[in-house]
């Protein structure tokens, strides 16, 4: 193979993977040695089979060929796989060459010992004692494994042999057209396992399929089926991580009597024959497909796909709300990895509530709608009916994985020994239990959350009491209805006490949220974004959600924005309110912030940064409470944030009462009227207060402001 075609192929395929939604993490890299190595890697399309030499190459600098099924070979394919290294399994020559590549150091090989099927992974979850199953289904290929010995076996015995029979030396070095023996002096022969995990498996129609169909005179089931999929990994895209495990030292296996025996034999062996320690290789080389198998397994990078699979799975009966469904995932999130020990993916390493809230990163929608394509369950009024038959993987791999995906993603956990059994706990949890732990799980995230910032971030003589800033939860006397409290900009949970402290003497439960940022320093709040502060609210909501059959949502000033933008996502609200919410804000640093963000971006080019202008000083209603610096940052966000809610107040549809002081000097008073007139709501209310200030919820006056939000509770329609 000519090194410079191997190059180019691989610049080739650099370019497609650039213009392709393909995005490709590797992991584990830097422990990759140096010598002869077998990459063993399990198998699921034919993009590893082009995209993976070359991101070995990358790290190792040294050709990587690969083991491919022959059928990969049929076709146009052919001519390019040839070119990045891939040789047919049906090559009559390949162990020679595989043996003679790895001798010399001219190439490092890729093989897939699963082949094309889907192998039921429990069989490799432990080490056995008693020998692997035969079934197909089951077993992996020892092919690998086989020749990573016959390497070393033909190393060591060729290092032997030129002291001690130099002519059978020689006739080996021709015989593997071997020019230099350096490597075969200096180097050591390598298994490395890698994982491959795609997220998200989909398979859909797409432009590779369609073209295929309409200029293909004849075309197989199995080569369509490859173009789904790869077509739509390819063009609606498709995370794959890479995982690089612990190298296996295949002379570690060469050192019983049988094979020394003939290892150091000074007699003629040739490639093909049939040697008195061949049972002591087989045994040898299944025992390291075992163990490479193992780790290859181990090392999936675990998904939501998986988590959501799995659970549906080991659920001990064939229904179950999607709430609940939804609240032990949210668990199992919680456990990984901490608790399992396995490796995540990106997403899973970011807050979960939205798996609680609104779902709006997607997770449990695209599994809803594949599980329902699918056949593996039914959705009616809120409730998941499983087909259990339907998470068999007994077909063929080409077909599993277009068929039914996310019984391979369940197959995949099977391995995972902590997170199975985390599964199957979580599973049978009743549901009563479940809510709690989620309430516990929460309250915990976000107190740790608080700390952490607070510890970072605190600035002596500025920072507030840790009390100011502490999330606040307030037990009620009946689990009918609960209530999240929202504080404003530069403020901190304990502005809305009096508020909550009213509505708990009413017997309602009360959560006042901590948002991203505040309780801490300016400096903390000058780092964070409309999506922290989201998701702050979210862990709100879903700890009521879990206590109490009713949420209602309510914030003042920039908080009342985020509780309608709350109201505007769930959606399942029994009803929001908002004093003061910013639409239109009368405050100078405000509208002055844009600018101020964009001379700092202009200093920054011109590398001057004493010029900058972080943070606007201003003067606090509650000095005790508020911050008395405005990161210009975060005002920007906020701006950010409050335009971007303005066309979604149509959506906000839950009984909604808005509150505002008419001599208010942040919050314009006809704003408020506009955002007002925008909500979709048929239920809403309108309510001004003859007040002169921001902070209406203390302070004189603010006692009938608790009475107004109060009533509007109390009347909600719903249960009494």
């Amino acid at each position: 193979m000519r090194y410079s075609a191997y190059l180019a192929t691989g610049q080739i395929i650099a370019l497609m993977q650039g213009f392709s939604k393909i995005k490709v993490r590797t992991h584990g890299q830097e422990t990759i040695p140096e010598g002869s190595i077998i990459f063993v890697v399990n198998h699921f399309t034919r993009i590893e089979t082009l995209l993976l030499p070359y991101h070995i190459y990358t790290h190792t600098h040294v050709p990587v060929w690969s083991l491919a099924d022959h059928s990969l070979f049929e076709g146009p394919l052919s001519r390019f796989l040839a070119k990045v290294g891939a040789v047919s399994t049906r090559n009559p020559d390949r162990d020679r060459l595989i043996v003679k590549s790895l001798l010399t150091g001219e190439a490092n090989w890729i093989i897939f010992p699963e082949g094309r099927m889907v192998k039921d992974k429990e069989a490799f979850s432990r080490p056995s004692f008693f020998g692997l199953h035969h079934d197909a289904q089951r077993t992996a290929h020892t092919g690998a494994a086989n020749l990573a010995l016959r390497t070393e076996f033909y190393r060591k015995r060729l290092n032997y042999l030129l002291t001690e029979n130099p002519a059978e030396a020689e006739r080996l070095m021709n015989m593997f057209q071997i020019e230099n023996m350096m490597p075969i002096l200096t180097e050591t022969t390598w298994i490395v396992p890698i994982n491959l995990t795609y997220y998200p498996l989909r398979t859909r129609e797409n432009i590779l399929s369609t073209l295929a169909d309409r200029f293909a005179r004849t075309i197989s089931d199995r080569l369509r089926e490859e173009l789904l999929t790869e077509g739509t990994m390819f063009f609606e895209g498709v995370d794959i991580d890479i995982r690089f495990g612990q190298a296996i030292p295949v002379s570690e296996s060469l050192t019983s009597s049988r094979i020394t025996k003939d290892m150091f034999s000074l007699r003629q062996i040739n490639f093909d024959d049939q040697l008195p320690s061949l049972p002591s290789m087989r045994q040898e080389a299944t025992a390291l497909m075992h163990r490479f198998m193992f780790d290859i397994y181990s090392m999936t990078t675990v998904n939501h796909d998986h988590l959501f699979a799995s659970l549906l799975k080991a659920l001990p009966f064939n229904k179950i709300s999607e709430a609940d469904f939804r609240r032990r995932v949210f668990l199992l999130t919680d456990l990984v990895p901490d608790q399992t020990e396995v490796y995540c993916h990106l997403s899973l390493e970011v807050g979960q509530v939205a798996l609680l809230t609104d779902d709006r990163y997607h997770k449990f929608r695209d599994f809803l709608t594949l599980a329902r394509e699918t056949g593996i369950v039914r959705y009616e009024d809120g409730e998941l009916l499983r087909n259990s038959i339907s998470f068999s993987s007994s077909s063929k791999f080409h077909r599993i994985r277009i068929e039914n995906p996310l019984a391979v993603a369940a197959n995949e956990v099977r391995p995972l020994t902590a997170l199975k059994r985390q599964v199957r706990w979580l599973a049978w949890l009743p549901e009563m239990m479940v809510r709690h732990r989620v309430v516990d799980v929460l309250l915990r995230q976000a107190d740790d959350q608080f700390a952490a910032d607070y510890s970072r971030f605190h600035h002596p003589g500025e920072s507030k009491e840790l009390v100011v800033g502490a999330p606040i939860l307030l037990k009620g006397q009946s689990r009918r209805l609960g209530v999240v409290l929202v504080h404003g900009f530069l403020a901190a949970p304990r502005e809305m006490q009096e508020l909550a402290t009213y509505l708990h003497g009413k017997g309602y439960w009360v959560y006042c949220v901590r948002l991203r940022g505040h309780g801490t320093s300016p400096e903390d709040l000058a780092t964070r974004n409309g999506d922290e502060w989201i998701e702050s609210v979210d862990i709100g909501y879903a700890v009521m959600n879990a206590i109490c059959k009713r949420v209602v949502i309510g914030g003042f000033s920039f908080g009342g924005g985020l509780a309608l933008d709350a109201a505007a996502r769930i959606g399942r609200l029994s009803g929001v309110f908002a004093v003061s919410p910013p639409f239109r804000l009368q405050d100078i640093s405000s509208r002055f912030a844009p600018a101020v963000t964009t001379w700092n971006r202009l200093m920054d080019t011109i590398q001057c940064p004493g010029a900058t202008k972080e943070y606007v000083e201003i003067v606090p209603e509650r000095p005790l409470i508020n911050y008395s610096r405005v990161p210009v940052a975060a005002l920007s966000e906020l701006e950010r944030f409050m335009k971007a809610l303005e066309p979604r107040l149509s959506g906000v549809t839950a009984p909604t009462l808005i509150v505002q002081g008419q001599g208010d000097p942040v919050v314009n008073f006809e704003g408020t009227a506009l955002l007002f007139d925008r909500l979709g709501a048929k239920n809403k209310r309108y309510l001004p207060f003859d007040l002169n200030r921001h902070g209406i919820l203390a302070g004189d006056g603010s006692e009938d402001v608790h009475a107004a939000i109060g009533n509007f509770i109390d009347t909600l329609p719903g249960e009494s």
